[in-house]
């Protein structure tokens, strides 16, 4: 699966603009944070490990919280991988609790002030 990802994220960072949501994991790999920071512009959208198991605690599609203690197992990831997501991105977003749109127009205002869209 990683390898098919790799693929997949070096073949689209080379294409034209788009909006490309990776999962989470898609930072492990050295080739990735490279080229996802070197050819795009990275949104951080940073959750802490409690506002992620207050969001995920009911849910049992993903095979990686379906473990004794979900909320260790999210703050063993965070822990991982935030280092990592601060090391591809260009600008990061604290999700907390703000609606969508919320969310939407703060990232805009980053692009924005980074010149990278009008107002």
């Amino acid at each position: 699966f990683r390898d098919l990802e790799a693929s997949v994220i070096d073949e689209l960072t080379q294409g034209p603009a788009a909006v490309l949501s990776t999962g989470g994991g898609a930072v492990l790999r050295p080739e990735n944070r490279q080229n996802l920071h070197a050819r795009t512009q990275v949104v951080y959208l940073n959750s802490s490990p409690d506002e992620l198991f207050r969001r995920l605690r009911h849910d049992k599609s993903r095979p990686l919280l379906q473990v004794a203690d979900p909320l260790q197992r999210l703050r063993d990831l965070y822990a991982q991988r935030d280092p990592l997501y601060r090391e591809t991105a260009h600008f990061q977003v604290d999700t907390g609790r703000p609606s969508v749109s919320s969310l939407v127009n703060m990232i805009v205002m980053q692009l924005e002030l980074a010149g990278m869209t009008q107002p």
